[in-house]
């Protein structure tokens, strides 16, 4: 697992999620621990390695 540090779409303040680089292609819906909207989070591993990182709202 590691720990990565973003911020909201929504408030901007900055949160942290664990990724487990296990897995390759991830996608989540999870709320903000600050202001509870909904975000969008996409990661993408390629050999334990770190591709990219997709944090988007979701419109409501």
């Amino acid at each position: 697992m590691e720990e990565h540090f973003f911020q909201c779409p929504y408030c901007w303040e900055t949160i942290s999620m664990l990724f487990d680089s296990s897995i390759d292609k991830q996608d989540y819906i999870e709320d903000c621990e600050v202001c509870c909207n909904p975000i969008k989070i996409r990661v993408v591993y390629a050999n334990y390695e770190l591709i990219s990182v997709n944090i988007e709202s979701i419109e409501q």
